[in-house]
């Protein structure tokens, strides 16, 4: 008798690794058809663990890098995968992985995951910063990053990763998927998301780097005010001749107030 304890491919899904693997056919097919690939597209994919959502994508029409941390994976994608003279895996931590290396023509990367929750934001920050080589994004993710990503002003999910997603990209709620998705069961509500770049920006320019700044110093504790929290960066005369209250909280700005507030770093 099998172990139960093991994955499809006889791997034991590792907690350090925060994998749970997608095993229900009906979402990797939504989540295949959302991307819809085509050819001459140059697909990036994100943790591939078993290769579910790997051979729903895969084609001899579309470039396919793949980035895989677990090493006792790598043996099995490659023979699951390296009949595609196309695909090419690297045994590499997202996080510290240079993307900009992937992009060999004028195609951007299209990126693609089901993103382990304990690095899903610090990663998702880190492709924002690489957001000029990158069509677009489709992420599994835990349910309160993708409310995080989505969220509107005033809400109690607006905060930094939601205003510097916002700024760059459409980002677009797809479809909620339960624990009983995945081996093993997350404790936790998951959901897809898109993040398209904006091919005309509804805001005004601004430095990604003074946004960053902004928005952190901004949620940097949540109850306390503007003033606050920009205490010794901006004072209160600057906030009100962008016709911002000092005395309000971060999550009550718009996206633009941001953008405004970034002129000033």
């Amino acid at each position: 008798m099998s172990d139960s304890r093991q994955g499809r491919l006889g791997h034991k899904p590792r907690k350090r690794f925060g994998q749970n693997f997608l095993r229900d056919q009906s979402v990797i097919d939504a989540i295949a058809q959302a991307i819809n690939p085509q050819p001459g597209d140059h697909l990036v994919e994100i943790g591939p663990g078993e290769g579910a959502l790997t051979q729903a994508l895969i084609s001899t029409e579309c470039a396919y890098d793949a980035i895989e941390l677990d090493r006792d994976l790598t043996a099995v994608l490659l023979a699951s995968f390296s009949i595609y003279s196309n695909f090419a895996l690297h045994s590499a931590d997202a996080l510290n992985f240079d993307f900009s290396q992937l992009r060999v023509s004028e195609e951007k990367l299209r990126v693609v995951g089901n993103l382990p929750y304990n690095i899903s934001t610090p990663l998702i920050f880190k492709l924002l910063e690489n957001i000029d080589i990158i069509r677009d994004m489709h992420f599994m993710l835990q349910l309160e990053v993708v409310q995080r990503l989505s969220a509107a002003p005033g809400s109690k999910h607006w905060g930094r990763v939601g205003v510097m997603a916002q700024y760059l990209c459409q980002v677009t709620h797809l479809i909620d998927v339960p624990p009983e998705s995945f081996y093993p069961a997350p404790k936790v509500q998951s959901a897809v998301v898109s993040l398209r770049p904006h091919h005309s920006s509804p805001y005004k320019a601004c430095d990604p780097v003074a946004l960053r700044t902004v928005t952190r110093h901004a949620f940097a504790q949540r109850r306390k005010t503007l003033r606050n929290n920009f205490k010794g960066i901006i004072d209160d005369s600057a906030l009100e001749a962008l016709g911002i209250d000092p005395n309000a909280r971060a999550e009550s700005l718009a996206l633009a107030d941001f953008v405004s507030l970034a002129s000033l770093m």
